[in-house]
Protein backbone atom coordinates (compact mmCIF):
# COMPACT_ATOMS: atom_id res chain seq x y z
CA UNK A 1 0.00 0.00 0.00
CA UNK A 2 0.76 3.67 -0.63
CA UNK A 3 1.76 5.87 2.05
CA UNK A 4 -0.63 8.30 2.01
CA UNK A 5 -0.26 12.11 3.77
CA UNK A 6 -0.66 15.57 3.22
CA UNK A 7 1.40 18.45 2.91
CA UNK A 8 1.14 22.05 2.55
CA UNK A 9 2.42 24.05 -1.13
CA UNK A 10 2.31 28.24 -1.69
CA UNK A 11 -0.38 28.79 -4.62
CA UNK A 12 1.85 31.74 -5.57
CA UNK A 13 5.48 29.58 -6.14
CA UNK A 14 5.11 25.68 -5.47
CA UNK A 15 6.86 25.80 -2.39
CA UNK A 16 6.14 22.21 -0.39
CA UNK A 17 6.31 22.42 3.66
CA UNK A 18 5.49 19.85 6.04
CA UNK A 19 3.60 22.26 8.03
CA UNK A 20 1.55 25.19 8.26
CA UNK A 21 3.19 28.70 7.87
CA UNK A 22 1.75 31.93 7.43
CA UNK A 23 4.64 33.87 5.44
CA UNK A 24 6.19 31.39 2.39
CA UNK A 25 10.17 31.21 2.94
CA UNK A 26 11.01 31.03 -0.97
CA UNK A 27 8.81 33.87 -2.10
CA UNK A 28 7.78 35.83 1.23
CA UNK A 29 4.21 36.00 1.00
CA UNK A 30 1.82 35.97 3.01
CA UNK A 31 -1.17 33.36 3.57
CA UNK A 32 -0.57 31.57 0.38
CA UNK A 33 -0.35 27.92 2.03
CA UNK A 34 -3.06 25.13 1.11
CA UNK A 35 -3.73 22.04 2.39
CA UNK A 36 -3.29 18.64 -0.37
CA UNK A 37 -3.40 15.33 -0.08
CA UNK A 38 -0.74 13.48 -1.64
CA UNK A 39 1.07 10.28 -2.87
CA UNK A 40 4.03 8.67 -1.79
CA UNK A 41 5.49 5.87 -2.88
CA UNK A 42 4.68 5.70 -6.18
CA UNK A 43 7.43 4.92 -8.86
CA UNK A 44 7.02 6.92 -11.57
CA UNK A 45 8.77 6.14 -14.99
CA UNK A 46 11.25 8.32 -15.75
CA UNK A 47 12.66 6.92 -18.60
CA UNK A 48 9.18 5.66 -20.80
CA UNK A 49 9.76 8.62 -23.10
CA UNK A 50 13.26 7.91 -24.07
CA UNK A 51 12.34 4.10 -24.82
CA UNK A 52 9.11 5.19 -26.70
CA UNK A 53 11.88 7.55 -28.93
CA UNK A 54 14.47 4.80 -29.65
CA UNK A 55 16.92 6.76 -27.29
CA UNK A 56 19.28 5.66 -24.29
CA UNK A 57 17.96 5.64 -20.62
CA UNK A 58 21.14 5.87 -18.90
CA UNK A 59 21.38 8.93 -17.14
CA UNK A 60 25.47 10.48 -17.87
CA UNK A 61 27.33 13.55 -17.39
CA UNK A 62 29.12 14.76 -20.61
CA UNK A 63 31.38 17.72 -21.41
CA UNK A 64 29.73 21.05 -23.20
CA UNK A 65 32.22 20.10 -26.00
CA UNK A 66 31.26 17.19 -26.96
CA UNK A 67 27.13 17.86 -27.18
CA UNK A 68 26.34 18.09 -30.94
CA UNK A 69 23.88 21.06 -31.68
CA UNK A 70 21.24 20.19 -33.54
CA UNK A 71 19.70 22.37 -36.27
CA UNK A 72 16.42 24.23 -34.99
CA UNK A 73 13.53 22.80 -36.38
CA UNK A 74 10.41 24.97 -36.25
CA UNK A 75 6.72 24.46 -38.02
CA UNK A 76 5.33 26.66 -39.88
CA UNK A 77 1.54 27.21 -39.04
CA UNK A 78 -0.88 29.64 -41.67
CA UNK A 79 -1.54 31.87 -38.87
CA UNK A 80 1.61 34.62 -39.30
CA UNK A 81 0.85 36.73 -36.32
CA UNK A 82 1.50 33.12 -34.10
CA UNK A 83 4.75 32.45 -36.18
CA UNK A 84 6.05 35.71 -34.83
CA UNK A 85 5.09 35.76 -31.71
CA UNK A 86 6.99 32.41 -31.18
CA UNK A 87 9.89 33.55 -32.65
CA UNK A 88 9.63 32.36 -36.30
CA UNK A 89 7.16 29.42 -36.12
CA UNK A 90 6.43 26.10 -33.50
CA UNK A 91 9.66 24.79 -31.97
CA UNK A 92 10.06 21.15 -31.79
CA UNK A 93 9.84 19.64 -28.45
CA UNK A 94 8.92 22.87 -26.98
CA UNK A 95 6.44 23.56 -24.51
CA UNK A 96 3.99 26.70 -24.97
CA UNK A 97 1.73 28.00 -22.25
CA UNK A 98 -1.23 30.44 -23.41
CA UNK A 99 -3.21 32.04 -20.80
CA UNK A 100 -6.51 34.67 -21.14
CA UNK A 101 -9.92 35.69 -19.98
CA UNK A 102 -12.47 33.34 -20.13
CA UNK A 103 -14.01 33.40 -23.53
CA UNK A 104 -11.78 35.60 -25.43
CA UNK A 105 -10.69 33.27 -27.93
CA UNK A 106 -8.27 30.96 -26.76
CA UNK A 107 -9.81 27.50 -28.11
CA UNK A 108 -10.90 29.18 -31.31
CA UNK A 109 -7.40 30.23 -32.07
CA UNK A 110 -5.58 27.08 -31.30
CA UNK A 111 -8.25 24.92 -32.70
CA UNK A 112 -8.14 27.09 -35.98
CA UNK A 113 -4.24 26.76 -35.78
CA UNK A 114 -4.59 23.12 -35.59
CA UNK A 115 -7.23 22.66 -38.57
CA UNK A 116 -4.79 24.48 -40.50
CA UNK A 117 -1.82 22.26 -40.45
CA UNK A 118 -3.10 20.01 -43.20
CA UNK A 119 0.23 17.77 -42.84
CA UNK A 120 0.87 17.71 -39.33
CA UNK A 121 -0.72 14.98 -37.13
CA UNK A 122 -2.57 17.10 -34.14
CA UNK A 123 -4.26 15.60 -30.92
CA UNK A 124 -6.17 18.12 -29.38
CA UNK A 125 -6.92 17.40 -25.60
CA UNK A 126 -9.86 18.61 -24.31
CA UNK A 127 -11.15 18.28 -20.90
CA UNK A 128 -13.68 20.66 -20.87
CA UNK A 129 -15.55 20.34 -23.83
CA UNK A 130 -16.94 17.09 -25.40
CA UNK A 131 -16.38 16.00 -29.03
CA UNK A 132 -19.67 17.25 -30.31
CA UNK A 133 -19.21 21.02 -28.87
CA UNK A 134 -15.48 21.14 -30.29
CA UNK A 135 -16.96 19.73 -33.83
CA UNK A 136 -19.51 22.39 -33.75
CA UNK A 137 -16.55 25.22 -33.43
CA UNK A 138 -15.43 23.24 -36.23
CA UNK A 139 -18.26 23.50 -38.16
CA UNK A 140 -18.02 27.30 -37.41
CA UNK A 141 -15.38 27.81 -38.97
CA UNK A 142 -15.89 26.16 -41.86
CA UNK A 143 -12.50 23.66 -41.38
CA UNK A 144 -11.61 19.86 -42.08
CA UNK A 145 -8.52 18.29 -42.00
CA UNK A 146 -8.13 14.13 -41.61
CA UNK A 147 -4.91 14.31 -39.72
CA UNK A 148 -6.51 15.96 -36.16
CA UNK A 149 -7.72 14.23 -33.78
CA UNK A 150 -9.80 14.45 -30.45
CA UNK A 151 -9.21 13.51 -26.90
CA UNK A 152 -11.16 14.33 -24.17
CA UNK A 153 -9.99 13.24 -21.03
CA UNK A 154 -8.32 14.31 -17.70
CA UNK A 155 -5.88 11.52 -16.86
CA UNK A 156 -2.41 11.91 -17.56
CA UNK A 157 -1.83 8.60 -17.80
CA UNK A 158 -4.98 7.75 -19.87
CA UNK A 159 -3.67 10.92 -22.25
CA UNK A 160 -0.17 9.12 -22.20
CA UNK A 161 -1.31 5.81 -23.74
CA UNK A 162 -3.53 7.37 -26.37
CA UNK A 163 -0.70 9.23 -26.85
CA UNK A 164 1.50 6.21 -27.67
CA UNK A 165 -0.79 5.05 -29.94
CA UNK A 166 -1.01 7.80 -32.60
CA UNK A 167 2.28 9.22 -32.18
CA UNK A 168 1.13 12.98 -33.10
CA UNK A 169 3.40 15.60 -34.14
CA UNK A 170 1.82 18.19 -32.34
CA UNK A 171 0.22 18.25 -29.10
CA UNK A 172 -2.75 20.76 -27.62
CA UNK A 173 -4.10 20.65 -23.77
CA UNK A 174 -7.34 22.79 -23.01
CA UNK A 175 -6.60 23.30 -20.03
CA UNK A 176 -3.70 22.25 -17.98
CA UNK A 177 -6.09 23.00 -15.01
CA UNK A 178 -8.57 20.41 -15.74
CA UNK A 179 -5.92 17.60 -15.91
CA UNK A 180 -5.10 14.94 -12.93
CA UNK A 181 -2.26 12.62 -12.56
CA UNK A 182 -2.68 9.63 -10.65
CA UNK A 183 0.29 10.56 -8.76
CA UNK A 184 -1.35 13.05 -6.85
CA UNK A 185 -4.41 12.49 -4.80
CA UNK A 186 -5.45 15.60 -4.75
CA UNK A 187 -8.32 17.47 -6.73
CA UNK A 188 -7.36 18.59 -10.35
CA UNK A 189 -6.73 22.63 -10.43
CA UNK A 190 -4.48 22.40 -7.02
CA UNK A 191 -0.96 23.46 -6.68
CA UNK A 192 0.61 20.14 -6.88
CA UNK A 193 -2.02 18.62 -9.40
CA UNK A 194 -0.72 21.45 -11.94
CA UNK A 195 2.59 21.19 -11.13
CA UNK A 196 2.78 17.87 -11.47
CA UNK A 197 0.67 17.95 -14.72
CA UNK A 198 2.84 20.06 -16.39
CA UNK A 199 5.65 18.40 -15.65
CA UNK A 200 5.28 14.91 -17.06
CA UNK A 201 3.52 16.64 -20.34
CA UNK A 202 7.25 18.52 -20.64
CA UNK A 203 9.24 15.53 -20.11
CA UNK A 204 6.82 13.80 -22.71
CA UNK A 205 7.99 17.21 -24.76
CA UNK A 206 11.59 17.22 -24.67
CA UNK A 207 12.57 13.57 -24.87
CA UNK A 208 10.14 12.85 -27.71
CA UNK A 209 10.88 16.45 -29.30
CA UNK A 210 7.22 17.13 -30.36
CA UNK A 211 5.90 20.67 -29.59
CA UNK A 212 3.14 21.38 -26.92
CA UNK A 213 0.81 23.83 -26.16
CA UNK A 214 -1.04 24.39 -22.46
CA UNK A 215 -3.98 26.24 -22.54
CA UNK A 216 -4.10 27.72 -18.90
CA UNK A 217 -6.87 29.60 -17.21
CA UNK A 218 -6.36 33.50 -15.19
CA UNK A 219 -6.78 34.84 -12.24
CA UNK A 220 -9.34 37.74 -11.16
CA UNK A 221 -5.98 39.72 -11.19
CA UNK A 222 -4.92 38.43 -14.42
CA UNK A 223 -2.11 36.32 -13.86
CA UNK A 224 -1.88 32.82 -14.70
CA UNK A 225 -3.83 30.28 -12.56
CA UNK A 226 -1.58 27.63 -10.70
CA UNK A 227 2.16 28.31 -9.11
CA UNK A 228 4.42 30.73 -10.49
CA UNK A 229 7.33 27.48 -11.34
CA UNK A 230 4.31 26.66 -14.27
CA UNK A 231 5.93 29.69 -15.83
CA UNK A 232 9.25 28.83 -15.17
CA UNK A 233 9.02 25.24 -16.40
CA UNK A 234 7.61 25.87 -20.10
CA UNK A 235 9.75 27.24 -22.80
CA UNK A 236 6.92 30.28 -23.96
CA UNK A 237 4.77 32.19 -22.40
CA UNK A 238 1.80 33.88 -23.69
CA UNK A 239 -0.86 36.02 -22.74
CA UNK A 240 -4.21 36.31 -25.34
CA UNK A 241 -6.00 39.83 -24.32
CA UNK A 242 -8.18 41.91 -25.69
CA UNK A 243 -11.53 44.19 -24.55
CA UNK A 244 -15.02 42.80 -25.35
CA UNK A 245 -15.97 45.86 -25.98
CA UNK A 246 -13.76 45.39 -29.14
CA UNK A 247 -13.49 42.95 -31.91
CA UNK A 248 -9.37 42.94 -31.57
CA UNK A 249 -7.66 40.52 -29.45
CA UNK A 250 -3.88 40.72 -28.55
CA UNK A 251 -1.55 37.75 -28.48
CA UNK A 252 1.91 39.33 -26.67
CA UNK A 253 4.79 37.40 -25.39
CA UNK A 254 5.88 37.01 -21.98
CA UNK A 255 8.31 34.61 -21.61
CA UNK A 256 10.23 33.12 -24.43
CA UNK A 257 13.38 30.87 -24.75
CA UNK A 258 13.28 31.08 -29.06
CA UNK A 259 13.19 34.50 -29.89
CA UNK A 260 12.02 38.14 -28.77
CA UNK A 261 10.55 37.95 -25.21
CA UNK A 262 8.04 41.69 -26.45
CA UNK A 263 6.43 40.74 -29.73
CA UNK A 264 2.69 40.92 -30.69
CA UNK A 265 0.38 39.94 -32.85
CA UNK A 266 -2.99 41.20 -32.99
CA UNK A 267 -6.51 39.51 -34.49
CA UNK A 268 -10.00 40.61 -35.35
CA UNK A 269 -12.53 37.71 -33.63
CA UNK A 270 -15.41 37.23 -36.24
CA UNK A 271 -18.33 34.86 -36.92
CA UNK A 272 -15.57 32.52 -38.94
CA UNK A 273 -12.86 32.48 -36.65
CA UNK A 274 -10.01 34.66 -35.62
CA UNK A 275 -8.81 36.90 -38.59
CA UNK A 276 -5.14 38.01 -38.86
CA UNK A 277 -4.80 42.11 -38.71
CA UNK A 278 -1.57 42.22 -40.96
CA UNK A 279 -1.96 46.35 -40.70
CA UNK A 280 -2.80 47.07 -37.28
CA UNK A 281 -1.55 50.41 -37.68
CA UNK A 282 -4.50 51.42 -39.92
CA UNK A 283 -7.35 50.10 -37.28
CA UNK A 284 -5.40 52.14 -34.58
CA UNK A 285 -5.95 55.59 -36.37
CA UNK A 286 -9.44 56.20 -36.54
CA UNK A 287 -10.81 58.39 -40.13
CA UNK A 288 -11.86 61.26 -39.48
CA UNK A 289 -13.78 63.48 -41.14
CA UNK A 290 -12.78 67.08 -39.84
CA UNK A 291 -9.95 68.21 -37.87
CA UNK A 292 -10.67 67.66 -33.79
CA UNK A 293 -8.44 69.39 -31.04
CA UNK A 294 -6.57 66.78 -28.38
CA UNK A 295 -5.71 64.12 -30.85
CA UNK A 296 -2.01 63.29 -31.90
CA UNK A 297 -0.49 60.17 -33.71
CA UNK A 298 2.50 58.26 -31.70
CA UNK A 299 4.74 55.87 -33.65
CA UNK A 300 5.27 53.44 -31.42
CA UNK A 301 7.46 49.89 -31.15
CA UNK A 302 5.46 46.33 -30.17
CA UNK A 303 8.85 44.36 -30.34
CA UNK A 304 10.30 44.46 -33.42
CA UNK A 305 6.84 45.68 -35.04
CA UNK A 306 6.46 49.10 -35.66
CA UNK A 307 2.63 50.71 -34.98
CA UNK A 308 1.15 53.83 -35.10
CA UNK A 309 -1.66 54.90 -32.81
CA UNK A 310 -3.79 57.83 -32.06
CA UNK A 311 -3.17 59.34 -28.42
CA UNK A 312 -6.66 61.52 -27.33
CA UNK A 313 -6.51 63.91 -24.73
CA UNK A 314 -9.15 65.69 -23.48
CA UNK A 315 -8.21 68.81 -20.35
CA UNK A 316 -11.47 71.01 -19.04
CA UNK A 317 -11.77 73.23 -16.42
CA UNK A 318 -12.61 71.46 -13.20
CA UNK A 319 -16.00 71.79 -11.41
CA UNK A 320 -14.42 69.86 -8.03
CA UNK A 321 -11.83 70.67 -5.59
CA UNK A 322 -9.51 67.65 -6.51
CA UNK A 323 -9.07 67.66 -10.18
CA UNK A 324 -9.28 64.44 -12.25
CA UNK A 325 -6.39 62.53 -13.68
CA UNK A 326 -8.24 59.58 -15.57
CA UNK A 327 -6.37 57.24 -18.04
CA UNK A 328 -7.29 54.44 -20.23
CA UNK A 329 -4.08 52.46 -21.83
CA UNK A 330 -1.38 54.91 -20.36
CA UNK A 331 0.69 54.79 -17.33
CA UNK A 332 -0.87 57.08 -14.87
CA UNK A 333 2.48 58.33 -13.04
CA UNK A 334 4.04 58.73 -16.40
CA UNK A 335 0.84 61.11 -17.19
CA UNK A 336 1.15 62.75 -14.24
CA UNK A 337 5.14 63.65 -14.64
CA UNK A 338 4.37 64.85 -18.08
CA UNK A 339 1.64 67.56 -16.62
CA UNK A 340 4.21 68.51 -14.22
CA UNK A 341 6.75 69.34 -16.79
CA UNK A 342 4.27 71.11 -18.63
CA UNK A 343 3.52 72.97 -15.60
CA UNK A 344 6.93 73.87 -14.69
CA UNK A 345 8.56 74.10 -17.76
CA UNK A 346 5.60 75.64 -20.37
CA UNK A 347 3.88 77.89 -17.36
CA UNK A 348 0.52 75.61 -18.31
CA UNK A 349 -1.75 75.61 -15.25
CA UNK A 350 -3.00 72.19 -15.45
CA UNK A 351 -3.24 71.75 -12.12
CA UNK A 352 -7.16 73.79 -12.14
CA UNK A 353 -7.90 71.21 -15.18
CA UNK A 354 -9.45 67.72 -15.77
CA UNK A 355 -7.22 65.97 -17.81
CA UNK A 356 -8.12 62.41 -19.80
CA UNK A 357 -6.05 60.62 -21.96
CA UNK A 358 -6.99 57.39 -23.85
CA UNK A 359 -5.02 55.04 -26.16
CA UNK A 360 -7.34 54.22 -29.02
CA UNK A 361 -8.69 50.90 -30.04
CA UNK A 362 -8.11 49.04 -26.48
CA UNK A 363 -3.95 48.84 -26.78
CA UNK A 364 -1.89 49.17 -22.92
CA UNK A 365 1.19 50.69 -24.53
CA UNK A 366 4.19 51.45 -22.09
CA UNK A 367 6.66 52.59 -24.53
CA UNK A 368 8.00 55.74 -23.52
CA UNK A 369 8.58 57.26 -27.10
CA UNK A 370 4.27 58.28 -26.87
CA UNK A 371 5.44 60.77 -24.21
CA UNK A 372 5.93 63.62 -27.48
CA UNK A 373 2.75 62.25 -28.69
CA UNK A 374 0.38 62.37 -25.11
CA UNK A 375 2.32 66.02 -24.97
CA UNK A 376 1.33 67.32 -27.95
CA UNK A 377 -2.73 66.59 -27.51
CA UNK A 378 -2.40 67.33 -23.78
CA UNK A 379 -1.45 71.16 -25.69
CA UNK A 380 -3.94 71.14 -28.77
CA UNK A 381 -6.88 70.11 -26.13
CA UNK A 382 -5.81 73.04 -23.94
CA UNK A 383 -5.78 75.59 -26.38
CA UNK A 384 -8.47 74.12 -28.57
CA UNK A 385 -6.45 73.80 -31.82
CA UNK A 386 -6.53 70.68 -33.99
CA UNK A 387 -3.29 69.27 -34.91
CA UNK A 388 -2.19 68.87 -38.86
CA UNK A 389 -3.41 65.46 -39.28
CA UNK A 390 0.07 64.70 -41.84
CA UNK A 391 1.89 64.86 -38.65
CA UNK A 392 2.99 62.00 -36.25
CA UNK A 393 5.49 62.04 -33.55
CA UNK A 394 8.23 59.40 -31.83
CA UNK A 395 10.20 60.79 -28.68
CA UNK A 396 10.84 60.45 -25.14
CA UNK A 397 10.73 63.66 -22.39
CA UNK A 398 12.62 64.02 -19.72
CA UNK A 399 12.09 65.77 -16.36
CA UNK A 400 13.63 68.77 -17.49
CA UNK A 401 11.69 69.33 -20.69
CA UNK A 402 14.12 67.69 -23.28
CA UNK A 403 12.76 65.67 -25.66
CA UNK A 404 15.15 62.29 -25.57
CA UNK A 405 15.86 59.93 -28.29
CA UNK A 406 14.35 56.44 -28.66
CA UNK A 407 15.77 53.59 -30.51
CA UNK A 408 14.74 51.83 -33.93
CA UNK A 409 13.84 55.42 -35.08
CA UNK A 410 14.21 54.76 -38.91
CA UNK A 411 11.31 52.00 -38.47
CA UNK A 412 8.95 54.27 -37.13
CA UNK A 413 9.83 56.40 -39.90
CA UNK A 414 9.24 54.19 -42.61
CA UNK A 415 5.78 52.94 -41.26
CA UNK A 416 5.11 56.86 -40.65
CA UNK A 417 5.71 57.31 -44.39
CA UNK A 418 3.97 53.70 -45.92
CA UNK A 419 1.02 54.82 -43.79
CA UNK A 420 0.92 58.01 -46.12
CA UNK A 421 2.36 61.16 -43.15
CA UNK A 422 4.13 64.26 -44.68
CA UNK A 423 6.00 64.78 -41.20
CA UNK A 424 7.61 63.14 -38.11
CA UNK A 425 8.63 65.19 -34.99
CA UNK A 426 11.57 63.63 -33.28
CA UNK A 427 14.66 64.18 -31.22
CA UNK A 428 17.70 66.17 -32.14
CA UNK A 429 19.73 63.86 -29.93
CA UNK A 430 18.78 60.85 -32.58
CA UNK A 431 22.33 60.91 -34.24
CA UNK A 432 23.18 59.08 -37.77
CA UNK A 433 19.73 59.20 -39.08
CA UNK A 434 19.80 58.48 -43.07
CA UNK A 435 17.46 61.48 -43.97
CA UNK A 436 18.03 60.43 -47.64
CA UNK A 437 16.90 57.73 -47.56
CA UNK A 438 12.73 59.01 -46.57
CA UNK A 439 10.91 61.14 -48.38
CA UNK A 440 8.74 61.99 -45.53
CA UNK A 441 9.93 65.52 -43.81
CA UNK A 442 11.89 64.88 -40.85
CA UNK A 443 11.51 67.57 -37.78
CA UNK A 444 14.21 67.46 -35.01
CA UNK A 445 13.31 69.17 -31.55
CA UNK A 446 15.39 69.13 -28.59
CA UNK A 447 13.30 70.86 -26.29
CA UNK A 448 9.11 71.16 -25.07
CA UNK A 449 9.46 74.79 -25.34
CA UNK A 450 10.17 74.69 -29.23
CA UNK A 451 7.74 72.22 -29.76
CA UNK A 452 5.24 74.45 -28.52
CA UNK A 453 6.82 77.35 -30.32
CA UNK A 454 6.34 74.73 -33.79
CA UNK A 455 2.79 73.42 -33.51
CA UNK A 456 0.99 76.70 -32.09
Amino acid sequence: MSKTKTAFFCSNCGYESAKWSGKCPSCEQWNTFVEEVIVKGTDKKQSEWKEFAGLSTGVKTISLLNVVSGEERRILTADSELNRVLGGGIVTGSIVLTGGEPGIGKSTLFLQVALQLENIITLYISGEESEQQIKMRADRLRMENENFYLLTETNTQTIFQEIKKLRPQLVIVDSVQTLQSPYIDSAPGSVSQIRESAAEFQRFAKETNTPVFLIGHITKDGSIAGPKILEHMVDTVLQFEGDPNYAYRILRTLKNRFGSSSELGIYEMTGAGMRQVSNPSEILITQKEEQLSGVAIAATMEGVRPLLIEVQALVTQSIYGTPQRTNTGFDLRRLQLLLAVLEKRGGFHFGLKDVFINIAGGLKVEDPSIDLAVLSALLSSYEDVALPSHICFAGEVGLSGEIRAVNRIEQRIAEAEKLGFEKIIISKYNKGLGKNKFTIEIMQLGKVEELYQYLF
